[in-house]
């Protein structure tokens, strides 16, 4: 794993790469001629990223093991190993739905992974130009007096005081480890700049090393669970967020965050369009006709109202030359990857 720059392009860090967000980043930027690093929690994990890689990519593609995020110096290890890195792509955030200590679940890592990766940068890694960090739309929105239209602009309102009630300890820390990433860069003054990736609920393709369903990102969770006619009976509500982007898409607005130059500085909303459970069920009736007697009944009611929230995504249009994809494409293609997975899934067996 000897990268000097051999690389047309560079060389990335991406963190978390096992990931449903990374896998899709890692592809995208091993496609566009980046020789790419990724963070691994073990050997074992490390090794399935690249493995699970196609044999065209494989070969520009290494890991490297970062055991915790939340110690202290955790990611000094990646970048003294005569590596000699162009970009730097922060993805390791956790999420999950089992909360049992806010602050050790989800405030430690978020905020001390990110500023410690920036002070690992700013230490031992001269040569990086640009860091990208993924944050969330949760540092955008704010579900207590919710903006008429949301952009860039707009902060979510969380401070520490939140994190005791665990039911906001997620949205929690991605906002404050946001703010802490961009309070670093204002003090400390590095030689790099930052852009953050601000995207809402990610639906698309699983990734390719998926080792089950019940791996799968949290925002796909819905698409499978009617796959399986968990919603057959009782399709829930949509709420409390109605907005979607497709997972290739934020792969782009990664990419596209390093390689333009104009991004530097930035945050960037990364919103597709409006969602609801109803358009979902549609879009899998439309395209995947014989899952009809698993899925909620066609007359469903749409509990997407008038009054939801709207987004202005134009910077990433403008600036990162997004182009955004259809929920019904996003669907369609995150059920064909699900097939591809387990093609038994709603106990069809082969009928698809």
């Amino acid at each position: 794993m000897n990268y000097s720059n051999g690389a047309a392009k560079g060389v990335v860090l991406v963190t978390g790469g096992s990931g449903f967000i990374a896998s899709h980043i890692i592809d995208s930027l091993l496609d566009d001629g980046f020789k790419v690093v990724a963070t691994a929690r073990s050997n074992e994990k490390g090794r399935i990223i690249v493995e699970s890689a196609t044999p065209a990519r494989r070969s520009n593609l290494s890991y490297v093991v970062v055991r915790d995020v939340a110690e202290e110096n955790a990611f000094d290890t990646a970048f003294t190993q005569e590596i000699t890195f162009d970009y730097v792509v922060h993805t390791a955030s956790p999420y999950h739905l089992n909360v049992q200590d806010p602050v050790e679940d989800f405030l430690d890592p978020a905020i001390k992974g990110t500023t410690g990766i920036l002070k690992s940068v700013l230490t031992y890694a001269p040569t990086v130009k640009r860091v990208a960090i993924t944050s969330s739309s949760a540092a955008i929105i704010n579900p207590l007096n919710h903006a008429k239209v949301y952009d860039e602009t707009c902060w979510a309102p969380w401070t520490l005081e939140d994190v005791k009630d665990p039911n906001k300890a997620y949205v929690v820390s991605k906002t404050l480890s946001e703010k802490a990433a961009w309070a670093f860069i204002e003090t400390e003054k590095p030689n790099f700049d930052l852009v953050v990736i601000n995207c809402t609920y990610t639906f698309g393709p699983v990734q390719r090393n998926l080792p089950s369903l019940e791996g799968m990102n949290a925002s796909n969770h819905r698409i499978r669970d009617m796959l399986q006619g968990k919603m057959k009976e009782d399709m829930p509500s949509t709420a409390p967020v109605f907005t979607f982007v497709d997972v290739r898409d934020v792969a782009r607005a990664h990419l596209r965050a390093i390689t333009v130059p104009e991004a530097g500085g930035n945050r960037f909303y990364i919103v597709g369009g409006h969602f609801s459970n109803k358009r979902i069920v549609d879009s899998i009736r439309k395209w995947y006709p014989k899952f009809e007697g698993l899925l909620p009944p066609e007359n469903a009611p749409d509990d997407f109202s008038d009054g939801v929230y709207t987004f202005n995504n134009s910077k990433s249009v403008k600036v990162l030359g997004l182009e955004y994809t259809s929920l019904e494409k996003s669907v369609k293609d995150t059920v064909e990857s699900i097939l591809d997975l387990r093609p038994d899934i709603g106990n069809l067996k082969k009928a698809i």
